[in-house]
């Protein structure tokens, strides 16, 4: 070997023209908070309890999604409609309470496909914002069902404070049937 090559200087030039052919180059950094990437065409994100034309939740707690969950993210308790709520529930079944961990949501999409009456749909534009405590990624029906009046949204995307959502359910629950 000659005194060059014993010294590595062939390979720290070539490692330096490497570096220096990667420093001008363009970033593949995205800086998050203030640039978005595009999301993909089949992109799945939050989830949405639907409801149908005149402003009934469509959910009638049969339990298929959390069945098809392989995650087992969803869990729901079921119950009946009473005299009087016809104007907020579809049918006689109705879901109690519904939650979502979205620490355990794999985002696969066979919830929404198990549902028979489409009332669970995966939003194409929407992800779980960042949170600091696991237990405010449990989403519950406060958060999940859509409002009525799509200008009453809150600043969190298509979910409702506790207090928008007790407005809206006395607000259902005012309207003849």
């Amino acid at each position: 070997m000659t005194l060059a090559e014993r010294a590595y200087l062939p390979a720290i030039f070539q490692g330096l023209s490497i570096t220096m052919r990667h420093f001008f180059m363009k970033k593949a950094t995205v800086r998050y908070p203030e640039e978005v990437r595009p999301f993909s065409p089949i992109f799945r994100g939050l989830h949405v309890l639907k409801r149908d034309e005149q402003g009934r939740e469509r959910c009638t707690a049969c339990g298929l999604c959390a069945v098809a969950c392989p995650a087992e993210a969803i869990t729901m308790v079921a119950g009946e409609r009473k005299k009087g709520e016809e104007g907020l529930y579809r049918e006689e079944k109705y879901a109690i309470s519904y939650e979502v961990n979205m620490l355990r949501c794999i985002f696969c999409g066979l919830c929404e496909e198990a549902c028979p009456k489409a009332a669970v749909y995966l939003q194409a534009d929407k992800m779980a914002p960042p949170r600091f405590e696991r237990d405010e990624f449990i989403y519950g029906k406060d958060r999940l069902v859509e409002p009525v009046d799509p200008t009453k949204r809150s600043v969190r995307g298509i979910q409702l404070t506790p207090e928008q959502a007790a407005a809206l359910s006395n607000k259902m629950a005012q309207q003849p049937a």
